[in-house]
């Protein structure tokens, strides 16, 4: 829904160089990876761990031998202390795969705050769960999506009923393949992800620069759309979090109706043009879910209202394609994508 071609069509296009890059919804990092690749200094915030670990991956600056020195380094240390027990571990990790996770998953923890940690972190992040391959593995799990992790109940029962049990695989190698497909010849523009809440004005500033933005690229959750960190909970559990699901909503927008929605949205548009110059372009896209009884172009107008930005143009950018969508896999009944928009809107 928000592929990597979207900013870079737009920056590579009207970005000039020396332009500064917001995302204040940066998920999994595609707009901060997106000025990266075209050279430009970008800063991502999110309030999901799982998404600013991710978006830190995609911007420090390591090598595949660094990154793998680094993996190999922490194998060799102390064993884990912690390893989790119960039906949905045993079938969804090998025992052997597992312990060297959970040694990753403390050694990490205690310390990750160097280029090659970050690295290996945001690969075993992406590497934790999903879809067994015909040729050589790419993933830690036994059977699973790739994008979100199944929840425990569902998962013991789909392993069972099927007969799939857990792999041993080469742990290190898969990180190799990865480390030596992601770390390649890239640009050293600096970036900067943080764990914070946009609605809140400090969120919004970096540390050590003060200069204004001349681009915010973003896709805000859809109204409605509140799943993300339980969707997320096995990547969150390698975090530090819980090695259950957590159904806790912290520092997202509220969801309880449209008009509540809508403030807590118009909220981060103002605090984003505080950090702005007087020409800076916002470009927003923007859709719903199908359960939810809100026009998606209704919210996101409303939100700008009174927010320092005027809309400029607002056009269709389709809807997820037919084949494309995940969750068609493994949900019962399947559902249409609605119709997503793109907004652009400057200062006034």
């Amino acid at each position: 829904m928000f592929p990597i071609e979207f900013p870079l069509k737009i920056l590579r296009q009207r970005a000039r160089r020396g332009d500064l890059v917001l995302d204040p919804f940066c998920g999994r990092g595609t707009t901060n990876f997106a000025a990266r690749l075209l050279g430009l200094h970008s800063f991502g915030v999110d309030s999901s761990p799982v998404a600013i670990a991710i978006t830190a991956s995609k911007l420090v600056t390591a090598t595949a031998d660094e990154i793998l020195a680094e993996a190999r380094k922490i194998l060799a240390g102390r064993e884990p202390h912690q390893i989790p027990v119960g039906k949905f571990w045993r079938l969804a990790y090998h025992p052997t795969v597992l312990d060297t996770l959970c040694k990753f998953r403390e050694a990490l923890q205690a310390n990750c705050s160097t280029a090659p940690r970050v690295a290996l972190r945001g690969i075993i992040l992406g590497a934790l769960h999903g879809p067994k391959q015909r040729t050589f593995p790419s993933y830690f799990s036994n059977q699973c999506p790739r994008t979100y992790a199944p929840k425990p109940a569902y998962a013991t029962s789909f392993w069972r009923d099927r007969g799939l049990m857990p792999e041993q695989v080469d742990v290190l190698a898969i990180i190799q393949r990865r480390a030596n497909r992601y770390y390649q010849n890239l640009p050293g523009a600096r970036g900067l992800a943080r764990l914070a809440d946009s609605r809140r004005a400090e969120a919004l500033h970096p540390e050590t620069d003060r200069s204004r933005f001349n681009w915010v690229i973003t896709s805000p959750p859809y109204y409605g759309m509140r799943t993300y960190l339980p969707d997320q909970w096995l990547r969150n559990w390698f975090l530090g979090g819980p090695a259950s699901v957590d159904y806790a909503i912290r520092d997202q927008l509220v969801h309880s109706s449209p008009d509540a929605f809508s403030a807590d949205l118009r909220q981060v548009w103002c605090n984003v043009g505080a950090v702005c110059t007087a020409e800076a372009s916002l470009v927003v896209r923007f859709g719903g879910i199908a359960d939810r009884r809100a026009d998606p172009l209704d919210l996101i107008k409303s939100s700008l209202r009174e927010s320092g930005w005027r809309v400029a143009t607002i056009h269709k950018a389709g809807a997820a394609r037919e084949g494309r969508r995940q969750a068609d896999a493994f949900l019962r009944t399947k559902n249409m994508p609605m119709a997503e928009y793109d907004l652009w809107a400057i200062k006034h």
